[in-house]
């Protein structure tokens, strides 16, 4: 079993939460992650197994959700165990990311304390 992204300081939120009426269409939202100036992922929502509506109505068939919750889907195609050959982070390596019109980030890979 692969750990992928569940690692102590992993899901870091923020820096801000966007509303509903900021979304133009929440099922095609146009996605990029670029590490250490290479463009990892450049993609939409349209591309993931399940839509963001299926998961969120299969959820609430088990949990009850409110206003605020957050849905961690996993990752649209180019950034996940089957790349060949697999590229593991570093520290020195910069992740950047982002949504188009809606928010960017960027971290910085350092090693574990």
């Amino acid at each position: 079993m692969e750990q992928g992204e569940n690692c102590e300081s992993f899901d870091k939120i923020g820096p801000w939460l966007v509303t509903r009426d900021e979304v133009a269409d929440r099922e095609d939202l146009s996605l990029w992650l670029i590490v250490n100036g290479a463009t990892m992922q450049d993609v939409s929502t349209q591309t993931m197994v399940y839509s963001a509506t299926r998961v969120t109505s299969y959820l609430s068939r088990f949990i009850t959700l409110h206003t605020g919750d957050i849905i961690s889907t996993g990752t649209p195609p180019g950034v996940d165990m089957r790349r060949k050959p697999r590229r593991y982070l570093k520290p020195g390596d910069v992740v950047e990311l982002g949504i188009v019109s809606l928010a960017r980030q960027r971290q910085d890979v350092v090693a574990d304390r």
